[in-house]
């Protein structure tokens, strides 16, 4: 893997002396079908014969601090040997976009190399196929598209309920390349209405869960006025039915309004039993996948962005695939009953065990708290962009922030970051195995 990161960073380097200077854009992307976070776009070089090719080198160091209460910090307090996974790391990725095409089809193409390094562990490489897609024109105002592909929907920015397809990470610190999902997608347009229907996960088990569920969904788009209006159906073998709606409003220059609703019949979730197994020591991991029933998702928020470039964005949501108040009570109360049991004789390693497992809880949902409040600050000043972001939680005060600072270039983005966490000892925020975070990130675009 490594001879193929050599290789792929020579045919980069050459491609790069080959084409001529262009400019590179940044800054948010919003459309249906590409991911709704494209921080770096890369140019693109003309090759007769061989399509369209463009790219990015990115380099990026982040750093890391554990925790030192919460569940795991108690378990290698116990057992040290249960190591340090949060180390810091390095890493180098190569990415290559293709796009080529043959009369009325066209073939678009992204591939990553990964580099990293970790210290104390030996060094890793990956490739990964991020999108490979073969689409072409149907009838009237018609498109079909077969392969792996980026299709995000739905409005928002730190949470999308109506997100079906992609179902992309939201809030991640570090730029990464966004993975598509196997589908097939027919869809059409005309001046002010748009449609899209996509059999995503073709082929997958029928136990496959989250982003990889196999699913029918379909997507309504509609203008009327200074309103877009989205309407979401979607039908998963594992979850069953669901059902959404969204909107976004412009009422001025520099107001803009938003928000999404869903009704869901079953959820992805985890053994609903382990939030209840008190001071019980168990010799298996009990936070397995499981289903859960009905409910629902809402957001709302809003911008405003001013003439000196000074931008606010606020949002709040209801996420009730997450666990409740009472589920994460129950959950500390389990870790401070195993700390007794620790303190009375029983054995060292199992207690360690099941204190460790309690991390299982943390990925019940994309959302940790049902009641989610976030606030962005930001501000453009030519090639600069800092930026602060805030998570709250009210159910028990734990918050979250993100500094950060981007500076464009024509063909280079040098940004960094520090991500905190913070509030009382017993907030779930608090317990998480990182505590701190610090990156600082180059990308250079060919």
């Amino acid at each position: 893997m490594s001879t193929l990161l050599v290789g792929l960073l020579a045919c980069a380097a050459v491609q790069c002396l080959a084409q001529s200077p262009g400019a590179y854009g940044a800054g948010r992307v919003e459309s249906e079908n590409r991911s709704a976070e494209v921080d770096f776009q890369p140019g693109t070089s003309k090759s007769d014969g061989m399509g369209d090719v463009s790219g990015h080198w990115r380099g990026t160091l982040l750093a890391r601090k554990s925790a030192d209460r919460g569940p795991l910090a108690e378990a290698r307090r116990l057992s040290p040997t249960l190591g340090n996974p949060e180390a810091s790391t390095v890493t180098l990725d190569v990415a290559l976009l293709h796009g080529f095409r043959l009369g009325g089809l066209a073939l678009n193409t992204r591939a990553t190399v990964q580099q990293h390094w970790t210290p104390g562990q030996a060094s890793g490489a990956s490739f990964s196929l991020d999108e490979a897609v073969l689409s072409g024109a149907g009838p009237g105002n018609g498109y079909w598209s077969a392969g792996r592909k980026v299709v995000a929907w739905d409005v928002g920015h730190a949470f999308r309920p109506n997100d079906t397809v992609q179902q992309e990470a939201r809030r991640t610190l570090v730029p990464a390349n966004v993975r598509g999902r196997p589908l097939l997608m027919v869809e059409g347009f005309d001046a002010d209405t748009a449609w899209g229907l996509v059999w995503v996960n073709p082929g997958r088990g029928r136990q496959a869960a989250g982003a990889h569920e196999p699913a029918l969904a379909a997507r309504v788009f509609r203008r009327t006025g200074a309103v877009d209006w989205h309407g979401f159906a979607r039908h998963g073998q594992r979850t069953g039915a669901s059902a959404g709606l969204a909107a976004a409003w412009v009422p001025g220059e520099a107001l803009s309004l938003h928000a999404s609703v869903r009704r869901f019949q079953r959820h992805d979730t985890v053994n609903a039993d382990a939030w209840a197994l008190g001071p019980a020591l168990v010799a298996a991991n009990p936070w397995r996948a499981a289903v859960g029933g009905a409910g629902a998702q809402a957001l709302l928020g809003g911008s405003w962005t001013g003439a000196g470039g000074l931008s606010v964005l606020m949002e709040a949501w209801y996420d009730a695939t997450a666990p409740g108040a009472d589920d994460w009570r129950r959950w500390t109360q389990r870790q401070q009953d195993l700390r007794a049991l620790a303190s009375a004789g029983a054995p060292v390693a199992a207690v360690a065990g099941n204190l460790a497992w309690q991390t299982g809880a943390l990925g019940a949902s994309p959302s940790l708290h049902r009641r989610n409040l976030f606030t962005r600050l930001s501000w453009t000043d030519g090639p600069w962009q800092p930026s602060l972001d805030w998570l709250y939680h009210p159910a028990d005060r734990g918050h979250m922030f993100t500094l950060a600072l981007h500076w464009q270039g024509d063909r280079v983005r040098v940004e960094g970051g520090l991500r905190v966490h913070g509030g009382p000892g017993t907030a779930v925020l608090r317990q998480i195995p990182v505590q701190q975070q610090a990156y600082t990130t180059l990308t250079w675009a060919f």
